[in-house]
């Protein structure tokens, strides 16, 4: 099947190279967000958006004995056909739609978008659109990087910082009932020696962008200050408000 693994924004569990610690790294980081996905999961019907190549939505139907369907959604066809073949069954399908535009009138009892917002045009129309399909009493799980990307990420079109992304729940309602900080430390050589994986994944003419973006610079620039040359993620759980008089979560 024709899917692009040479990418780290979709990784491909079977296709990642053993001896690329960049492209294991990345993957443990992926997996490790799902199992914290997976503990805070309510009964019911989940969504998985932007899903990829599906072995995480897997993970949540293998995790999750009491999901009565899980749904992984992604735009790449090649990834949706993929996920199918690999990974779909009884309880796991895959469906082929824009993050964006994707809708579902029965609604979520959980929501998983895991490294999506940092790539879309409008990060928070999209959250306060899951946030609408999600059932009362249910749980939104999401995941963005908190250090600068998108100087060196073409794909990513916004940073986060901790903060700013602890508030978009507040911002809707919704209570935070867990988190998971991940940092992911790496040499400068290593992002352009040895692996294709993390060649292709950086921006070209860096120097160009830094010159149109000087904001840009400044931010790569305090932040390698503070913490070094590493890249921190957070993922967050929320939770909807269940409807009841007394407002408990």
């Amino acid at each position: 099947m024709d899917i692009d693994v040479d990418t780290l924004e979709r990784l491909v569990p079977d296709e990642v190279d053993r001896d690329d610690r960049a492209g294991q790294e990345s993957l443990e980081l992926h997996i490790a967000r799902y199992r914290f996905a997976a503990e805070h999961a309510r009964p019911g019907r989940l969504l998985d958006i932007a899903c990829g190549a599906g072995y995480g939505s897997r993970l949540l139907a293998d995790s999750c004995s009491d999901l009565s369907a899980v749904l992984g959604v992604d735009i790449s066809p090649e990834a949706v056909e993929y996920a199918t073949h690999r990974y779909g069954n009884e309880r796991l399908r895959f469906l082929v739609a824009e993050a964006m535009e994707f809708s579902d009138p029965e609604g979520f009892d959980s929501i998983v978008s895991l490294e999506t917002m940092e790539h879309l045009v409008d990060p928070y129309a999209f959250y306060a659109r899951l946030v609408g399909m999600l059932r009362p009493g249910g749980v939104l799980v999401a995941s963005v990087p908190t250090t600068p990307s998108v100087d060196l990420n073409p794909h990513h079109r916004h940073d986060f910082s901790a903060g700013a992304f602890r508030r978009l729940g507040a911002s809707h309602d919704l209570v935070e009932v867990g988190s998971l900080h991940q940092v992911q430390r790496m040499g400068l050589g290593e992002l352009y020696a040895g692996h294709r994986f993390r060649r292709q994944n950086l921006r070209r003419n860096l120097l160009s962008f830094y010159v149109s973006n000087p904001g840009a610079l400044m931010k790569r620039l305090w932040t390698t200050l503070r913490i070094g040359f590493s890249n921190h993620y957070l993922a967050l759980a929320w939770r909807r408000s269940d409807g009841s008089s007394d407002g408990a979560s």
